[in-house]
């Protein structure tokens, strides 16, 4: 009766144990996925202004930086918005969030756009410089919200060469980011310059087809050119739902899926399942196509259509884009 007794309180306690630790182990899921899920939100954050010069014409920027005295230089995001995209929008959403998971990260407005000066165009004749200055008074017009990308290309080379110079900043981890026009912009970037160490393109444009449309926009820079039409689109060809006048001459001379080939680096590219601004599948898949068997890569797609990204579907896909940085640039 009593070894009865043994096995029964045996039987009991093991069953007691077993309830314990499947407790145990249901609190420490949830604990360890709670941390996991929270994990994007390690570092508080301060912002600064900055400017950038380029080409001549200074930028307005921000640069957002963790906060952690024991870190000498942090891993570097540099933010590329899309059309007619401004800074402040980036500034509310992406950067902070970023930051937060522990990298410096840069915004900036293109020249032209938003706080940043603008180019200045002289259509008069331009008064000579004097023997001992080359001061001159002109009257100029600013050129605004033109959607270039081949000035909007060196505005990014600019904002690397500010990073370069932050000492803050680890140039060895450089990462650009790009949204929509900006996500050409990534591509078009990481193909090119050595200093790009990871890219990550969400509902990128890649420039696909336009060299259907090549040659008669060729015929628009001849034109501008023999200042047959304004040497500098302004105020023309203006597309529904969209700020700003693409410079289409120039735009054909811009398709970063012909260089994509040349990309060294990890690359994340996010659409949107219904995009309805361009086939996807001529981009941003067409992209992870040339890729995918060369560099770590990956492609996600996400429900609805272009802008929910920025809306439905920013924390998911910026929690993905968080995990591709934190694997490839920390």
């Amino acid at each position: 009766m009593y070894a009865n007794y043994l096995l029964n309180l045996r039987y009991y306690s093991l069953k007691r144990l077993l309830n314990f630790m499947s407790k145990f182990l249901l609190v420490l899921f949830f604990t360890m996925s709670s941390l996991v899920s929270s994990n994007t939100d390690l570092y508080t954050v301060k912002s600064e202004d900055i400017e950038v010069w380029s080409d001549g014409t200074r930028m307005q920027g921000n640069l957002f930086i963790p906060q952690d005295d024991s870190v000498e230089k942090w891993p570097t995001i540099l933010l590329a918005h899309g059309w007619g995209g401004l800074k402040d929008h980036l500034n509310k959403s992406y950067a902070p969030k970023f930051a937060s998971a522990g990298y410096i990260v840069m915004t900036f407005d293109y020249r032209g756009w938003g706080e940043s000066d603008s180019r200045l165009v002289v259509y008069d004749d331009m008064p000579k410089p004097g023997r001992f200055s080359n001061k001159v008074s002109v009257t100029a017009t600013a050129i605004r919200d033109l959607v270039d990308p081949l000035d909007q290309y060196e505005d990014i080379q600019a904002s690397l060469y500010f990073l370069e110079g932050d000492p803050r900043v680890d140039g060895g981890k450089i990462a650009i980011w790009g949204s929509s026009f900006g996500g050409g912009h990534a591509i078009m970037v990481g193909a090119n310059d050595p200093r790009i160490k990871v890219i990550v393109a969400q509902v990128a444009s890649m420039g696909a087809g336009m060299e259907v449309f090549a040659s008669e926009l060729k015929k628009r820079l001849i034109a501008q050119a023999r200042k047959e039409e304004d040497p500098v689109p302004q105020g023309i060809d203006k597309q529904p739902g969209l700020s700003g006048t693409p410079h289409y001459g120039r735009m054909s001379l811009y398709q970063p899926i012909t260089r994509a080939k040349d990309i060294k680096v990890p690359t994340l590219i996010v659409d949107a399942e219904n995009e309805e601004l361009f086939n996807r599948l001529e981009n941003g898949w067409a992209v992870y196509n040339q890729i995918k068997d060369k560099v770590p890569s990956k492609y996600v797609t996400f429900p609805g259509k272009h802008y929910d990204i920025y809306s439905t579907n920013f924390e998911a896909s910026t929690d993905i884009q968080i995990e591709w940085f934190n694997q490839h640039l920390k």
